[in-house]
């Protein structure tokens, strides 16, 4: 009876170690099948990963790797066996979804493969290899596909059979009015033909017309209850229209937050549906715009007109989005594309005052010069004369180099000029307004000493050298206001 108690007790640690010893010995294999698919021995490769799986079958990681050597030998029903497996014991295993698609794509299963990618984009959105690999090799295939389906159908031409798929790739190349009367056709014949049906609703689908789509789904699965192409697109269709509609709820009640998070979270159900994300992501924009993430909003406007050239929308509001962060030249390319597709006043009002922003952005800005908002109000324009004046006056940089003695009678002459827009109603109306002073014959001549003198009064005007009280006083107010140059803190 002790015997027995000691070796319970032993039992769970002897567990462990064999398992460990079982587990490190499956990596050994493993790290060997590596090196031999780096060194493209692919047979000895599935040798190792073989005896990996054998020791550890519950790991996906292994499955993938022996899907990738089988791939490499054109084995492809087998490495699609390993790549099922995989995501079987993993469903977020990135390369077993991909390698998962390719598989079916080699084998000329398109709408598998689109499933299988469409899992990959939902584990990593911005997954370039992936999107490339869908929407490159499954157009190629469709579009054979569609050109084999002709060729079949010129000796029989009474086949729903082809018909149906040729309408179903001619749904997925984005060709839809072609799609919608083959669907037609076959369902004037045969009005309970559920792949018909399917088909009708993956157009109306792809085209946003969701609500129908959807009817158009369940009537197919009535007609074929087994049909999972449709009840796949149904659950799709349903799933983008209730994100889509909480996202909009959203962001009517003014909680941007929660609504960015929506829509994004919309975007991920169906990268198929060309139509719907690209009014998803301008709506992410909006939102983002609200969120002052006006950056993001930008890209996101970019891949709204990226699935979608024609969507006028995004183009107004990334031009406006430009316009916010004073990318003047963009605005004005977004509004002159938006204007030439829809000659509206009110485009060509935006268009213009685009244009006119761009214009006054290339000119001197008094505003910045004088260190004051656009719209700063008379008393804050003379203060921040005041103040820049009495900084850059050529008198208190006298002690100072050439190159700074220059550099600061510069800004002394553009204090001097702004302030002498500013202060004038007129002129700083004309200036607000984005016309040039100079060609509306105002007078622009002025002497920023002259300025300067007649701001602070005195008829003897003003010096910072001589021990005069009024010269104390000002240097006194310098140092209130302005921080010396060798000091590190303000006074």
């Amino acid at each position: 009876g002790l015997t027995s108690s000691k070796c319970d007790m032993h039992m769970p640690a002897l567990l462990s170690f064999l398992f460990v010893s079982i587990r490190r010995e499956a990596e050994g294999f493993k790290e060997q099948g590596n090196v031999y698919y780096v060194k493209k021995d692919y047979a000895e490769a599935f040798n190792f990963y073989t005896k990996a799986i054998d020791l550890c079958p519950k790991n996906a990681s292994y499955y993938g790797n022996r899907a990738a050597t089988l791939m490499m030998l054109s084995r492809y029903r087998e490495a699609l066996e390993d790549s099922q497996q995989a995501v079987r014991l993993d469903d977020t295993f990135m390369k077993g979804h991909m390698r998962e698609g390719k598989c079916h794509l080699l084998l000329g299963n398109a709408m598998a493969a689109s499933r299988c990618f469409q899992k990959v984009l939902e584990l990593e959105p911005d997954n370039s290899q992936v999107q490339q690999e869908w929407s490159t090799d499954t157009g190629f295939l469709t579009a054979d596909v569609v050109f084999c389906m002709d060729r079949a159908l010129e000796p029989a031409s009474a086949c729903h059979r082809f018909k149906v798929l040729k309408a179903e790739c001619l749904a997925l190349l984005g060709r839809y009015p072609e799609a919608q009367s083959v669907a037609s056709d076959i369902l004037r014949m045969d009005s309970t033909n559920g792949d018909a049906l399917y088909v009708r609703g993956l157009c109306l689908y792809y085209e946003d017309c969701i609500d129908k789509a959807v009817q158009f789904f369940i009537q197919a699965l009535r007609m074929a209850p087994d049909h999972e192409k449709a009840r796949l697109a149904c659950r799709n269709a349903k799933a983008l229209k209730a994100k889509k509609e909480e996202g909009n709820k959203a962001f009517k009640e003014g909680s941007f937050e929660e609504a960015y998070v929506l829509y994004s979270e919309a975007l991920t159900i169906d990268p198929n549906n060309i139509k719907t994300n690209a009014k998803l992501y301008c709506n992410r924009a909006t939102v983002g715009s609200k969120l002052n993430k006006l950056e993001q909003a930008i890209e996101d406007c970019t891949k709204a007109i990226k699935l979608d050239e024609t969507y006028i929308k995004a183009y107004l509001r990334r031009a406006q989005c430009y316009m916010d962060t004073e990318q003047y030249e963009e605005a004005v390319r977004d509004y002159e594309k938006v204007y030439q597709t829809e000659k509206t006043k009110e485009h060509k009002n935006l268009l213009k005052n685009a244009q006119l922003e761009l214009k006054k952005s290339k000119r001197k800005d008094y505003y910045k010069v004088l260190g004051v908002d656009k719209n700063a109000t008379e008393d804050e324009i003379k203060k921040a004369y005041r103040k820049r004046a009495l900084m850059h006056h050529p008198d208190r940089h006298s002690g100072a180099s050439s190159e700074v003695q220059k550099e600061e009678e510069k800004k002394f002459k553009e204090v001097g000029e702004a302030f002498t827009v500013l202060s004038d109603p007129k002129k700083k109306s004309r200036y607000d307004s984005g016309h040039d002073l100079e060609d509306d014959d105002m007078n622009m001549d002025f002497d920023a000493n002259n300025i300067f003198k007649a701001f602070f009064g005195g008829p003897g005007g003003f010096s910072f050298e001589g021990n005069s009280c009024k010269a104390n006083l000002y240097l006194l107010l310098i140092h209130l206001l302005i921080p010396c140059s060798d000091c590190t803190v303000n006074h």
